[in-house]
């Protein structure tokens, strides 16, 4: 999901009615799979998309009924031309897409699915930390910036993360909690920042786990938390490290969209 959510924020503020449209079923080659949003606002502006194309075209006709009639409405969509009444795309694949009509006392339970897209933990409020959150907070993430330094970790730098600022890093998950839908972060500015929240963060429940460093800072880690705090190999491979996807990025910038890229991975499922 993309910055979608934020919009429904917006329109909620607002207290406007409007219109949502998510994919609840994919088979096949179809572009966009289960969990995709599309919003259309009463001013008949549309926000998201699932999936382009003729199919979003035909979603947008649907939308534009369900705002007049204020009746929901569950659709399927045949994208393969050969099937009868098929939308000629050449992705292929099937979907059904729930269009729903939502007045602004319902909205917080749309709301709440949004918010079930995953938590970000990003230690370490520096350069790449910095690049790497909004791009987080646009493919669906809530963060939330943790650093030992004020003067980095703050409402100036980061104005739509929630902010914890720690003592230390030998602490860094005190007040924090954790589940399946977490993904964990590691840029602090140090190997020994580094080493610290990894070993804490190896204690807790996560979908993902990604630290930055060099091949041989990564080994170098690893070694050590095998031999003196006794991680078993299996729990060290679960580790994301060096982290991102391999696209030989330099820049804070590009770091960041190959940790946000293997994220969007890991939360699709292709591990």
């Amino acid at each position: 999901m993309n910055s979608t959510i934020y919009k429904v924020k917006d329109i909620i503020e607002k207290g406007e009615d409007f219109v949502s449209a998510k994919i609840v079923d994919s088979k096949g080659s179809a572009p966009r799979k289960e969990g995709a949003w599309m919003i259309l606002e009463k001013s008949g502006d549309f926000y998201g998309t699932v999936g382009g194309g003729i199919l979003e075209a035909k979603v947008k006709e649907v939308m534009q009924r369900v705002m007049e009639t204020q009746k929901s409405e569950t659709q399927a969509f045949h994208l393969n031309r050969e099937d009868q009444n098929g939308l000629d795309m050449r992705c292929g694949g099937d979907v059904d897409v729930s269009v729903e009509y939502t007045d602004a006392g319902g909205a917080k339970k749309l709301l709440d699915e949004f918010d079930m897209t995953g938590k970000a933990f990003i230690f370490g409020a520096g350069h790449v930390g910095l690049a790497l959150d909004p791009v987080l907070r646009h493919i669906g993430f809530d963060t939330t910036v943790i650093d030992d330094r004020s003067e980095y970790a703050n409402m100036e730098r980061f104005p739509f993360s929630a902010i914890k600022v720690i003592k230390s890093y030998s602490s860094a998950f005190e007040g924090i909690t954790t589940d399946e839908n977490s993904y964990i972060i590691i840029v602090t500015r140090g190997h020994a920042g580094d080493y610290e929240v990894l070993k804490q963060s190896l204690k807790t429940k996560n979908a993902y786990i990604g630290m930055i460093g060099s091949k041989k800072k990564v080994a170098e880690t690893f070694k050590i938390l095998r031999e003196k705090d006794g991680f078993s190999q299996e729990e060290i491979d679960l580790v994301y490290s060096p982290v991102g996807l391999p696209i030989h990025a330099e820049t804070p910038e590009e770091i960041a969209v190959s940790i946000a890229a293997e994220m969007i991975k890991v939360r699709a499922g292709y591990v």
